[in-house]
């Protein structure tokens, strides 16, 4: 099943006392990175969080927010003395430096300093807190299922744009299958001439040499070998687009090898309708580039 690295969800939930709304979301990355916007003062919330993503997501940055508010009648917020105290000493601190500088700073408000974060705390008291924190847990599931669910809906479509562009793929390496066997005989009869008319126009020249020369020249415009791995590397995307488990990375490695048979094609075609299916085969292959950026 491919899924997408990109992907959003959302939930609200309540608890006596307390209302709170979660947000997941993800972009691309190359590997798993995690970024939680969490209540610090929560203990235990963030390896929940932690865990529930991981056991999911293999690949991509992900964030997860949560915004955590009382009720109107469970209001009871107060002044945290120690860090009112920090604060204010630090404020003075840049009050000096700035002085001494010859920076006039603007003062600041009371509402200034409570809007520090730590100076203005919601005591929880221990009876609250577990059951609190149990009921921010009992959320992950739900959230991280909603989550996982956009991306393999976005996997679903994405899938299905790389398997339209690996049957233009595996078109393509058809055509140019096609021109090279019709072009065989019109090489082999042009090397023939090229052989005549050397031989015919050099005094000494060994035939045996010479002939072992065209046909290295004939090795080097062959494009059977790069025709037949591009056709393994389509069986190949098309076997990890059905299987279990992250496959960008691989798909991504496979677009590599892509992208340097075509490049060869082209410089061995010889041929203008060759080169024409060999950039084509180039411009489908980049396209399939950056849809496979997307999957996990």
């Amino acid at each position: 099943m491919t899924k997408s690295m990109t992907g959003f969800a959302a939930l609200n939930g309540a608890s006596p006392g307390w209302t709170w709304a979660w947000d997941m979301r993800a972009v691309n990355a190359r590997g798993l990175d995690i970024r939680l916007r969490l209540p610090d003062w929560i203990e235990g919330l963030e390896g929940q969080v932690r865990a529930a993503v991981t056991a999911t997501v293999k690949r991509g940055n992900v964030t997860v927010g949560l915004k955590l508010a009382r009720t109107a009648d469970n209001a009871g917020e107060h002044i945290d003395e120690a860090a009112l105290v920090r604060v204010l000493g630090q404020m003075a601190t840049i009050d000096a430096a700035a002085a001494e500088a010859g920076l006039p700073l603007a003062r600041a408000s009371a509402a200034d300093v409570l809007a520090v974060r730590g100076v203005l705390v919601q005591p929880l008291p221990e009876d609250e807190a577990a059951p609190l924190a149990k009921a921010l847990g009992a959320d992950l599931p739900q959230l991280v299922a909603a989550f996982d669910a956009m991306r393999i809906s976005e996997g679903t479509a994405l899938a299905q744009v790389l398997t339209d562009q690996l049957a233009r793929v595996a078109d393509l390496a058809g055509q140019a299958a096609a021109l090279a066997e019709d072009r065989k005989a019109q090489t082999a009869a042009r090397l023939k001439d090229n052989l005549a008319k050397v031989l015919s126009n050099t005094d000494g020249a060994d035939p045996d040499r010479v002939a072992q020369e065209l046909a290295l020249i004939a090795v080097k415009s062959d494009v059977t070998e790069e025709i037949d791995r591009l056709r393994a590397h389509v069986a190949a995307a098309r076997d990890l687009l059905s299987s279990a488990g992250p496959v960008g990375r691989k798909l991504d490695f496979l677009m590599q090898e892509f992208n340097r048979e075509a490049n060869t094609l082209c410089s061995k075609s010889q041929s203008t309708e060759l080169t024409r299916v060999g950039l084509d085969l180039k411009a489908t292959i980049d396209q399939m580039r950056e849809q496979v950026q997307n999957v996990e």
